[in-house]
């Protein structure tokens, strides 16, 4: 069957062989085009090489033609994504990263840059080796090197994930929302010190929780809204958001803070879920005292997978995004634990971390690039960030 190979301005050139293979990539303006042929009947290769290359020189580009025997080998087994995320992500670093990922017996098949800002992300494609050897390996050149570095599993399930959850204080919003409670009764520096050994893992989540709480006994409940306009939404957390919402992902927040604050987000971000602990408030004061289920640690992770179970996703197909150890049962529990700014303990527990202060640095985790986020953008009136 005659085959055409186009060029620019109507120029082609017919070839008597079948079309095996055939990618073109343009990379700053210079485009590569590569085709696997069959053998062409006859004796007629040498009338091939000619044609190929009198055409390239008319065209002014530079053509090569390397004979042999098959298709390209097969790709090993063992296929992964690995996400480098670096400000700056320098050539040292990305050398660096090559490097080991070879060691480990891996094959780089492809990189792609994902965004140059605010940080700058890029993705490389690996076969040959296990995804959780490689994730291995790559954590300590992560940390040694002062990128943020992501390995996940290739394949369909990854665009799949279909539903995203997140902690609030710390990662979804910068505050602590009981030490913006404390700093209306005075006691600011007493429940955030319990808070930090909280969060470290030190003390049991409930019974911290109960301590704090019970300090803010006798506080106007008017002091409600004054809080919910304190909360400062992190960097990147509109955009995540959106964009998730946009790509057909549901989005959900759990929280060992409390209703008065996450009901609020919920309605103003347009979330699917939320779920936290509420202060009880009788006769316009707050008791002191939480009222309902407690959300702690493994609240949360029961959460998610309610949360999971009502948007009809498989949990394989779930992202929790976390910065505390109360986190950590959902992180581990979901398909993809994020840890986000997180502690020490969180950092090295989640199958990843990330630890620039830009909540949509998730979204490129999960392969989306900026340009898809600007080029959405485009076509609301808010601002991307």
């Amino acid at each position: 069957m005659a085959r055409d190979l186009s060029a620019a301005e109507g120029e082609r050139f017919e070839v008597e062989d079948e079309e095996v293979d055939i990618e073109q990539v343009v990379t700053r303006g210079r485009i590569v085009l590569c085709a696997l042929v069959t053998e062409p009947a006859g004796g007629l290769e040498g009338d091939l090489r000619s044609t190929v290359h009198s055409w390239a020189e008319s065209m002014k580009m530079q053509a090569e033609i390397i004979s042999g025997l098959g298709d390209n080998r097969p790709r090993g087994l063992g296929r992964s994504l690995v996400t480098v995320l670096g400000h700056p992500l320098t050539a040292e670093s990305t050398a660096a990263i090559a490097a080991r990922i070879t060691k480990t017996g891996g094959n780089i098949d492809r990189i792609f840059r994902l965004a140059k800002y605010p940080v700058t992300a890029v993705e490389f494609a690996v076969s040959g080796t296990e995804t959780e050897e490689l994730r291995t390996a790559l954590v300590t050149e992560a940390s040694a090197l002062g990128v943020d570095i992501a390995v996940v599993a290739a394949g369909l399930h990854r665009r799949a994930q279909r539903l995203v959850v997140m902690d609030v204080d710390s990662t979804l919003i910068q505050d602590e929302v009981i030490e913006l409670f404390a700093a209306h009764a005075g006691c600011e520096a007493q429940v955030a010190e319990v808070t930090a050994a909280a969060m470290r893992g030190e003390l049991d989540f409930e019974q911290s929780l109960h301590a704090r709480v019970a300090l803010l006994e006798g506080l106007d409940a008017s002091v409600v809204h004054k809080v919910r306009e304190e909360v400062r939404l992190t960097p990147g957390a509109r955009t995540l958001i959106r964009t998730l919402k946009r790509l057909g992902f549901q989005v959900g927040v759990v929280s060992g803070g409390f209703t008065q604050v996450t009901d609020d987000l919920k309605e103003r971000l347009g979330l699917d879920f939320a779920q936290a602990n509420t202060l009880e408030i009788v006769d316009g004061k707050l008791t002191g005292r939480v009222t309902g289920e407690i959300v702690d640690r493994a609240g949360k992770a029961r959460l998610l997978r309610r949360f999971a179970a009502e948007a009809g996703v498989p949990l394989a197909q779930t992202v929790a995004i976390g910065d505390g150890a109360n986190d950590l049962d959902m992180l581990n529990a979901a398909g993809l634990g994020v840890a986000f700014n997180a502690k020490p303990v969180v950092r090295q527990a989640a199958h990843t971390a990330v630890n620039f202060p830009f909540l949509d640095t998730v979204l490129y985790l999960l392969g989306v690039t900026r340009e898809e986020v600007e080029a959405a953008d485009m076509h609301v009136d808010d601002a991307p960030r």
